[in-house]
């Protein structure tokens, strides 16, 4: 006779003591808070390598921003291919930085394997951006491109280690 009769209270959960419902929620919550930015950004970085974002489009839209300049036509192409290799750079330190937001989540401080896993994570999206380009008519596939990719993840990683670590202790002073 497991089941409670009517005249019977059923038994109150403490404040203490969540669910398993409860508890799996919150983790839930928990991830979802701490990977959306990256998801998000993956999502950036994907639309960024469609035929909207290729070279002839930005180029143009560039024109019109620097027109006033009078560059040169070798000018301008020096210009144009700085600025797209800085993109590449900036996305992927960013991408790096909010995977390891994602890997860290609530926990607090630096662990080289958070860091690490960042870093593989972004360099492969790199790769597989790189392979979603070459399908794309108007793009072309570069593993350089995958590598400067791979370069600002890497940065972010020590930009995040430097950050993270713990202060250095003061100096000793001789006697």
């Amino acid at each position: 006779m497991s089941e409670i009769q009517p005249w019977q209270r059923e038994p109150k959960l403490t404040a203490k003591q969540p669910t398993e419902q409860q508890a799996a929620e919150s983790s839930l919550r928990s991830s979802l808070s701490s990977w959306w930015p990256a998801l998000l950004w993956a999502g950036i970085i994907f639309c960024l390598s469609t035929d909207t974002f290729s070279a002839e489009h930005t180029g143009s839209v560039l024109q019109r921003l620097v027109g006033w300049l009078h560059l040169s036509e070798e000018q301008f192409s020096t210009l144009h291919f700085f600025i797209r290799k800085c993109a590449h750079f900036t996305e992927y330190f960013v991408f790096c930085v909010l995977i390891y937001r994602g890997i860290r989540g609530q926990r607090p401080g630096w662990r080289w394997i958070w860091g690490l896993s960042a870093w593989f994570v972004a360099a492969a999206y790199a790769a597989l951006d790189e392979v979603h380009q070459a399908f794309v008519a108007s793009r072309t596939a570069s593993a350089y491109d995958a590598l400067l990719d791979s370069v600002g993840a890497f940065v972010a990683l020590i930009v995040l280690y430097l950050y993270f670590r713990p202060p250095l202790p003061p100096p000793r002073i001789r006697e």
